[in-house]
């Protein structure tokens, strides 16, 4: 089993180099978005592994934190990407 989930760590690894070159050689800003969102997400599923096998409960706060930060992210590009813009000022208010 556990040479399993080391198979399964490599294996998000290798996605994980997969999203960065798809990030940085994105042909549009959307793909760049979907791969920083998928990026978000293996690391979380690999911090949740390592976690399985070091057999700790320490790396959970992380992935909440990755989570949430992640979440953040995919709505600030999304909106970017719809908007042109993050914040709105209103100047005449």
């Amino acid at each position: 089993m556990i040479a399993f989930l080391w198979v399964i760590v490599v294996l998000i690894g290798i996605s994980l180099l997969g999203f960065l070159y798809r990030l940085v050689k994105g042909p549009s800003t959307p793909d760049r978005v979907i791969a920083l969102d998928a990026i978000g997400v293996g690391l979380i599923s690999l911090i949740g592994l390592i976690s399985i096998l070091f057999d700790t409960g320490f790396f959970l706060e992380v992935i909440l934190l990755l989570a949430i930060l992640s979440f953040i992210g995919t709505v600030a590009f999304s909106k970017f990407t719809e908007k042109g813009v993050i914040i709105e000022r209103d100047r005449n208010s």
